[in-house]
């Protein structure tokens, strides 16, 4: 999940489960998901003025007049290299009108690529459920940092000098990204790569000289949802020839949540081994797994009101790790948060709400909601979802998946999310588990470890949090350049352009 961050929201619940004759305490202070999706949002400094981004139909005047698109090109305020121009740059953003929806528009972010415009697109969802890409796009791998005094200075290793890059504020509610329809408000990964696929179809239509490039999928945290999903109606809209042919070659997640029940049974496997519990605490906490499995069973793959159930039941065992972690920072366990603050992201908000920002922007007064706990709530019935499910039949038909994940993240650890990739059935799963682990070498260092076979790779970063690209920027543009091109364990075709082609 979140943001962006691509993180993802772990809530206590107000609930014991009492197994035999050991009970599991739950924080006294545990609170609904959505009052503590409001806490979490505050540890990483944000405070969103509003929960949701849905207006007032009655009021024109808050919203942007658009018919199915709006666009521009950008030029930030506040951009150190002052000479180059909107032209020069290829920035973009805007909004489209998503077709099925009942009012939805949704906000994006578009930079053509650093080094060659036939570079693949592509896209990035941030997690949350309910958090803006502009976290990643600031905080991780686009083209801009956010300096103290609120300028923006390149990333050396944005991922726009290996691709065309976009950033899509979804689900609807997240970001800039509105309605005036509360009905537009997703429940499901059915809405949400729906909305995705409309997208898509508008943003190819109004760049039709992208149409070929090859594309690809990439996300963090609760995008291991909505990745799988997208990548499915991708690759089903192509085959009904649905509309604009989109050439779907991969999909890669980041510190992901895909499948629950594997992964929610690594936490205190991965806690033991990192030192942040004891084997007594082990031993109790995993007295809840069982319960928490036949949940998520009863959950299955479509989403149900038992869903929620699972999600809470589950949840406990996160909960009372953390109990004992203390100001453990989940998504790094290598750093400790400073009371209620485990990372600030708050420049972004600030540099947003600037009203030179936002006249170039061209949003008009629609809030910036960083991350939306209506959005997040509002997904509950889709968290506990196993959505492995339908990806044996992506790479049935070569489409590529790459599963990386940063070895200090506690909430969407790499151990969870190895043994998910491990355990899926597919065509080449005994010999992907058959293959061995090579490094994964960056400048002459080993930066991860490295295990593929045909179209399916998982890499464990070293040195990392559930940050990736914000940690080890230059691996992880190392990681997409190699793995769009087909050369994941080795050197990439071309040596890296360091100077823009611009």
């Amino acid at each position: 999940m979140k943001g962006s961050v691509c993180v993802y929201f772990v809530f206590p619940f107000l609930l014991l489960c009492s197994l035999g004759s050991a009970t599991l305490r739950i924080p006294s202070n545990a609170r609904l998901p959505s009052l503590q999706a409001e806490k979490l949002i505050r540890e990483l400094n944000l405070f969103p003025k509003e929960s949701i981004n849905i207006i007032d139909p009655n009021d024109v005047s808050a919203a942007p007049v658009a018919p199915r698109i709006v666009e521009k090109r950008i030029k930030f305020p506040n951009f150190v290299d002052p000479d180059v121009s909107a032209e020069d740059l290829g920035h973009h953003a805007g909004y489209y009108t998503i077709q099925h929806s009942h009012a939805a528009r949704m906000f994006y972010f578009f930079f053509e690529s650093r080094n060659s415009k036939k570079d693949p697109v592509v896209i990035w969802l941030t997690g949350g459920p309910g958090c803006s890409s502009e976290l990643a796009m600031f905080y991780e791998n686009g083209p801009f940092n956010i300096a103290k005094n609120l300028s923006l200075v390149w990333n050396e290793h944005g991922w726009d000098k290996a691709s065309n890059l976009l950033y899509v504020d979804q689900p609807i509610g997240t970001g800039f990204s509105y309605s005036s329809d509360k009905r537009d408000i997703r429940h499901n990964e059915e809405g949400v790569s729906n909305d995705l696929y409309d997208f898509l179809q508008a943003f190819f239509a109004e760049h039709p000289q992208f149409a070929k490039n090859d594309f690809y999928i990439t996300g963090e945290s609760y995008a291991g949802h909505y990745i799988p999903a997208f990548a499915a109606r991708v690759h089903q809209g192509n085959k009904a020839k649905e509309g604009i042919h989109i050439n779907l070659k991969g999909f890669a997640i980041g510190n992901g949540l895909t499948n629950p029940e594997i992964q929610y049974r690594a936490y205190t496997d991965y806690a033991l081994d990192m030192g942040i519990i004891k084997k007594s605490d082990y031993d109790r906490i995993n007295k809840v797994l069982p319960v928490c499995e036949m949940a998520i069973k009863l959950c299955g793959t479509d989403g149900t009101i038992s869903c929620v159930a699972s999600y809470f039941v589950c949840n406990t065992i996160f909960s009372s790790i953390m109990l004992i972690a203390g100001n453990v920072n989940y998504y790094d366990i290598r750093k400790k948060c400073d009371g209620n603050l485990c990372y600030d992201f708050s420049n972004m908000e600030e540099f947003l709400k600037q009203k030179n920002v936002r006249e170039a922007l061209g949003v008009g007064d629609i809030n910036f909601v960083s991350c939306s706990p209506t959005v997040y709530q509002a997904m509950l019935v889709d968290w506990m979802r196993n959505l492995e499910v339908g990806i044996p039949a992506l790479l049935q038909d070569g489409i590529k998946l790459l599963v990386y994940a940063g070895e200090y993240d506690l909430i969407c650890n790499w151990l969870g999310n190895s043994r998910w990739v491990h355990a899926m059935e597919w065509a080449g799963q005994k010999e992907f588990v058959a293959s061995p682990e090579v490094p994964f070498e960056v400048d002459g260092s080993e930066a991860g470890v490295l295990k593929s076979h045909g179209p399916l790779s998982f890499l464990k970063v070293h040195d990392a949090g559930h940050m990736v690209p914000m940690d080890q920027p230059k691996a992880s543009l190392q990681m997409l350049k190699r793995w769009t091109q087909g050369s994941l364990s080795g050197a990439t075709a071309e040596p890296e352009n360091l100077v823009s082609s611009m």
